[in-house]
């Protein structure tokens, strides 16, 4: 997993539109206020209605939002490089090990089950799921059904980070299957809303969609 994800990092970075300035060439090279990140989808921040200003907001020190490729490389560098020493320097003192341990594995599951949230947001802002792939929508839930009837029918002891984390993405990945429902790759209904045709229908399906989400929330309490 870990060589298919430097694999698609790789793509990302080589696809990406060339870089305008010269600004964010390393690893937190500091705040200029004007690089924007590019959408998980491929979807443009101005394809929103409401504008592409705000939807990504710049992070602390432009943290992966760099425009050269190599600041993305250098970064994963010593973040192994960091692990790695941890590792060694922690694993003498079985206690302290063992809390860092149970550290690393929940910010571990938490990293993953966030994943959906920025491909939730940018669906939402740009009332489109263009660039979005059924297929992969269509695994993310089958991985989501297959993992929670492990997780709740296993005769083996199943931590709760991981019951709860897999619910949180569950939920999150249902919001996702909603929002293809709603919005498709919005094309077409945004065609309708500028002709004055059946627009309406787009709205009606929004409305749906917070009803379904709000029905969904709540049951991952």
């Amino acid at each position: 997993m870990v060589a298919v994800q430097l694999v698609l990092l790789k793509i990302a970075l080589d696809n990406r539109p060339p870089p305008s300035g010269k600004t964010g060439e390393a690893p937190f090279a500091g705040l200029d206020g004007r690089t924007r990140s590019v959408s998980f989808s491929m979807t443009s921040a101005s394809n929103s209605p409401t504008g592409g200003g705000g939807l990504f907001a710049n992070r602390p020190y432009n943290f992966w939002q760099w425009r050269s490729p190599k600041p993305y490389w250098q970064f994963l560098l010593y973040m192994f490089l960091t692990l790695l020493a941890l590792q060694v320097l922690l694993s003498p003192f079985p206690d302290v090990y063992g809390a860092y341990s149970v550290l690393i594995g929940y910010v571990g599951l938490s990293v993953e089950a966030t994943l959906p949230l920025p491909q939730i947001r940018a669906n939402m802002r740009a009332r489109s799921c263009r660039g979005f792939r059924v297929s992969v929508l269509a695994s993310w839930l089958a991985g989501d059904a297959m993992k929670m009837f492990w997780f709740f029918t296993s005769t083996t002891e199943i931590p709760w980070a991981f019951k709860l984390c897999g619910l949180f993405q569950a939920v999150c990945d249902s919001i996702l299957g909603i929002q293809y429902f709603v919005y498709g790759d919005g094309t077409s209904s945004a065609r309708d809303t500028d002709s004055g045709g059946p627009g309406i229908m787009l709205k009606e399906k929004e409305a749906a969609f917070r009803s379904a989400a709000a029905s969904i929330l709540p049951n991952a309490r």
